[in-house]
């Protein structure tokens, strides 16, 4: 292919120096705010007593659009704090139920308040960019008491960019005002010259009303239970002191979200709670668009629309939730950049990697308001297109698409491929932007076998099979449209690029392919996991299939949780690292599939069996982003890594991609059938139910059970046409 007349790389220092976007860590996120809610662009993190306690530089605290709105929130009683009796979100996670009694409350060096006395139960939730809360103090002593309740609270309205570690010159002004007696009032005048606000309410008034203090003095018959109602607006609405009306409004939200797609439950009890929470957390992260629903990425640095990541999402629900997908296709083809702009490594045809609203990303500060400097979204998207297409035979949405495909397309082979050499490659046009550019990209990421990091246009392994199976997806959809020239020449360019793929990426004294080409066209010879994802997408030979499922299972690649992102007895290993020996749940999912496509099931199992039996050790058996890498041991949980979102989108559809990996899943809606490829079922689970598994309006209900010859799949409720199959 004759070389494109495109500005060229700039040279690239490879060097250790850390991103500007490095996200700081001085203290362990679960440690010290393991409570999470969210609803919107609003989310929330709290300490167990569903405190904000002096947060600092910490993710804890209520923010909207990625800007803190509340950072201090403290509830006393009689000026101590409560003693913790339990504290949990519930299955759903619409609320965090919190549950105190007080200390042993001293006057004189006697006790007037006996511990144990008062029970306090805090519910609180999120809804429409509000917090709302509602404390319910019981009097379970003898007599009559008298208490003094404090609610300490302020607003810092703080960028999280700030509190990811971000130095700023300067910053907006903060006042605060009284309403009347049962309301005060933050107000931020940002350097983007927008006004933010914080408005807290309390239904009854406080005895005593400051700027940063709510002071209640209440009486308690014996058996009495009096409230406390608080609600924190966000989003510059008004909003009252009110607790049932929204809370039923969440409820009916949570549930029309989760009962979108089909539900999957087990005779294993807590593999089922796994899947449940796993469920919860999704729904949790969905946000309603105008263009449809979309995963945000994940709590507390990536409550916002990435593409990757949705798109990532998508395709790993996309068997069980087809509607997931619709929402992300049209979120990114409304966002899909239109012209050259450097500052945001946009280019036309290209999909979003970010999209921030916070006062930096407005000021330029960063480069995230509409950012594009992602490698893997745009191939993705394509991708993610086709299969969607082959999972619901939505023409309707195909055509509406079509353009962006197109305009897609046309920048994997230009902007994507500027040496004309027929390998996508990427580098940093924006100075501000992100240096590596596919799903791994953290600064040191990139290397090769000397330990030396890459430098200039990089070639990433996995982005290559995404182009592959693009351009092969791409090719039906052509057909479908009648476009039969153009389908004829996508799927000659799909192959074209899987034979260059072959000769150019295996690497054969490492049993996987290079996890890319440096700008000097040198292939970085070393064990990753990237390689794994290439057998997703089916570029990959059966022969070289078979050789990457020994190599990835070796104790060097295999920790016994998952699969490490680096070897361990490579070059930058560490297993406490983002990217160079950590393990991560939704890389691990693709792998498997991956796996499982070319019938490997056995090295898909130890996947599974691993990422459950880590799941089983989190706390509200979450996946996490990520965890480290070090190896499993008989006894022992797996090591968490100190500043992962909790929960995140990938990593909430991983438990649903491994099973489908396992059972060799394929809704076929040419057909009108749901076919099982040798399906297998891991030890943990004996029996497996499938509810609503939709199928072109179609559904069904399915029960798969361990036979001493394999899985028997039963049907237990159809409706509709559809046929059900084993195949082999």
């Amino acid at each position: 292919m004759e070389a494109k007349s495109l500005p060229s790389a700039p040279p690239e220092k490879a060097a250790d120096d850390i991103s500007s976007f490095y996200i700081q860590a001085t203290e362990s996120i679960p440690e010290r705010w393991p409570r999470t809610l969210k609803h919107g662009d609003s989310f929330g993190l709290f300490d167990a007593l569903g405190d904000v306690p002096h947060p600092g530089l910490s993710p804890g605290g209520i923010f909207h659009n990625d800007m803190r709105h509340l950072s201090l929130l403290e509830f006393l009683i009689d000026g101590q704090r409560p003693l913790l009796l339990s504290s949990a979100v519930e299955n759903d996670n619409v609320v965090l139920n919190v549950d105190l009694s007080n200390p042993d409350i001293y006057q004189n060096g006697k006790i007037v308040l006996a511990r144990e006395t008062l029970h306090v139960r805090r519910s609180k939730f999120l809804w429409d960019g509000a917090n709302h809360e509602r404390i319910a103090v019981h009097n379970f002593g003898a007599g009559p008491q008298h208490c003094w309740f404090s609610i300490n609270f302020g607003a810092d309205f703080r960028d999280l960019f700030e509190i990811r570690g971000m130095k700023r010159p300067q910053r907006g002004t903060v006042t605060t005002a009284i309403n009347g007696k049962g309301g005060v009032t933050f107000r931020y005048t940002g350097l983007d010259g927008a006004e933010r606000r914080t408005d807290i309410r309390f239904d009854p008034a406080p005895e005593r009303l400051t700027e940063s203090q709510a002071l209640f003095s209440l009486d308690f018959r014996p058996d009495e239970q009096r409230s406390i109602i608080m609600t924190v607006g966000c989003a510059g609405k008004d909003v009252p002191a009110n607790y049932s009306a929204p809370y039923r409004e969440a409820r009916r939200w949570m549930a029309n979200t989760a009962h979108r797609g089909g539900t999957v439950t087990s005779t294993n009890a807590l593999a089922s709670r796994v899947l449940e929470r796993a469920g919860a957390d999704l729904g949790m992260l969905i946000s309603d668009t105008p263009h449809g629903l979309y995963p945000y990425a994940g709590i507390p640095w990536f409550s916002t629309p990435f593409g990757r990541d949705g798109l990532v999402t998508a395709l790993l629900m996309l068997w069980i939730d087809p509607s997931l997908a619709k929402g992300v296709l049209r979120y990114l083809a409304h966002t899909q950049a239109t012209k050259l702009d450097a500052k945001s490594d946009a280019e036309p045809g290209k999909i979003l990697h970010e999209t921030r609203a916070s006062e930096m990303a407005i000021l330029g500060e960063v480069p995230f308001g509409r950012y594009y400097g992602s490698i893997d979204s745009t191939p993705l998207f394509v991708l993610l297109t086709s299969r969607y297409y082959a999972r619901t035979g939505d023409q309707a949405t195909i055509r509406e698409l079509w353009p962006n495909i197109e305009a897609a397309l046309a920048w994997i082979d230009t902007y994507g491929d500027r040496d004309g050499d027929g390998f996508v490659e990427y580098y940093r046009v924006s100075e501000n932007g992100l240096t590596n550019q596919g799903w791994k990209d953290s600064q040191d990421s990139i290397f090769h076998s000397d330990g030396a990091l890459a430098g200039g246009a990089i070639a990433l392994c996995e982005v290559q099979a995404y182009v592959y199976a693009a351009k092969s997806g791409a090719a039906l959809l052509a057909r479908m449209l009648g476009d039969h020239p153009k389908a004829d020449a996508l799927a000659d360019a799909a192959e074209k690029l899987r034979v260059k793929f072959e000769e150019t990426f295996w690497c054969e004294e490492l049993g996987l392919y290079a996890i890319a080409l440096d700008g000097d066209k040198k292939p970085c010879r070393v064990r990753t996991s990237n390689a794994g994802q290439v057998l997703f997408c089916g570029i990959a030979s059966p022969e070289r299939a078979a050789r990457m499922a020994e190599t990835l299972m070796m104790p060097e690649m295999f920790s016994g949780w998952g699969v490490r992102t680096a070897a361990a007895d490579g070059p930058r290993y560490n297993p406490m690292s983002y990217h160079d020996g950590s393990i991560w749940p939704h890389h691990n999912a693709l792998i498997a599939l991956g796996l499982g496509r070319y019938g490997h099931k056995r090295a898909a199992q130890a996947i599974f069996d691993g990422q459950f039996a880590a799941a089983c050790h989190m706390d509200l058996l979450r996946f996490p982003e990520l965890f480290c890498g070090f190896p499993r041991r008989r006894g022992t949980a797996p090591t968490l890594y100190p500043v992962a979102c909790q929960p995140q989108a990938w990593a909430s559809a991983t438990p649903f991609a491994l099973l489908q990996a396992m059972l060799g899943i394929v809704c076929d809606h040419e057909k009108r059938e749901i076919r099982f490829h040798n399906p297998h079922l891991p030890s943990l689970l004996e029996e497996v139910r499938i509810h609503d598994l939709s199928l072109d309006g179609a559904s069904v209900d399915l029960r798969l059970r361990k036979t001493a010859d394999g899985v028997e799949v039963g049907v237990l409720r159809q409706r509709g046409d559809i046929s059900v199959r084993i195949a082999s």
